[in-house]
């Protein structure tokens, strides 16, 4: 537990300290976007080696019903009477700008995909940033409902699958390209489209540019919604960097740690207090 929005901070001190330890933060589209926002993105920039689980319910819940910065644009809340004017975070776009080392979306009640993506996370080395779809069923009631529901989540949910073409739909009638001028990716009829101009995903791409796209799919509708894995790549963690640091620092010492705090405390400019002698 830590100060609303604070926990990224604290979890860095504890992973850096702790190696022998596994460190997850659990955070909501509220503290982790808004007054957390910093603290994310920088936790993610630095690669600490975090497991971070945002719950992405587009409302504050626990704090009864306002609208959160993942909330549509027209969100009518407690704090929004009129409709929020505000354009929403999408959180996988933010974790890929900051170049999150592990980025990928699962949905709260896929339990085989939600344990599939945990083990994932769970077993990279650096910061893993894992978005769930969660419903809210008191504030926010169906926030993601055509993703679940039979007859609609197979036309609205891409399944990501590395190293396989993305295709989805009742017959996997759809499928995803590269288009022929611009940026970004498309979605285009499977029957039409050669088999070879079908994107083939791959997580292990340096540059977030395709991740990024992928998460640029979903529509204010929810259809085009990718899950799974969207980029899982490596480079030192700020974890062992920092420990690799402290290992040189100690062996070119010749002083124990008092010493050196001694030290340090009397250089620069510093003087001492001594007591008035008695008159």
């Amino acid at each position: 537990h830590s100060i609303h929005g604070r926990a990224p901070a604290i979890a860095t001190g504890l992973s850096v300290t702790r190696p022998d330890l596994s460190v997850w933060v659990v955070t909501g589209d509220g503290d982790a976007l808004s007054i957390g926002g910093n603290h994310l993105i920088h936790a993610l920039r630095r690669n600490v080696n975090l497991k971070i689980l945002l719950f992405n319910n587009r409302i504050y819940g626990l704090t009864k019903g306002q609208y959160s910065p993942t909330s549509e644009t027209g969100k009518i809340t407690k704090s929004t009477p009129a409709g929020s004017a505000d354009a929403p975070f999408n959180p996988l776009s933010l974790a890929l700008g900051a170049e999150a080392t592990f980025v990928a979306r699962t949905i709260d009640s896929d339990r085989k995909h939600l344990q599939s993506v945990l083990r994932a996370a769970a077993q990279h080395q650096g910061s893993a940033f894992v978005e769930i779809y969660q419903n809210c069923n008191i504030f926010n009631d169906g926030a993601f409902e055509q993703l679940k529901q039979p007859d609609t989540r197979d036309d609205y949910l891409i399944p990501l699958e590395h190293g396989q073409p993305i295709t989805f739909g009742h017959n996997g009638q759809h499928c995803i390209v590269h288009p022929p001028r611009g940026f970004g990716l498309e979605v285009r009829d499977t029957a039409t489209t050669p088999a070879d101009d079908i994107v083939i995903h791959d997580t292990t791409i340096t540059d977030p540019a395709y991740a990024f796209a992928l998460s640029r799919l979903p529509g204010p509708d929810l259809r085009n919604t990718p899950i799974g894995v969207f980029r899982q790549t490596h480079r030192p963690s700020y974890d062992n960097l920092v420990q690799q640091q402290l290992t040189t620092a100690k062996a070119t010492t010749t002083h124990t740690p008092e010493q050196q705090l001694t030290a340090l405390l009397a250089t620069g400019d510093t003087w001492t207090i001594r007591p008035l002698a008695d008159a």
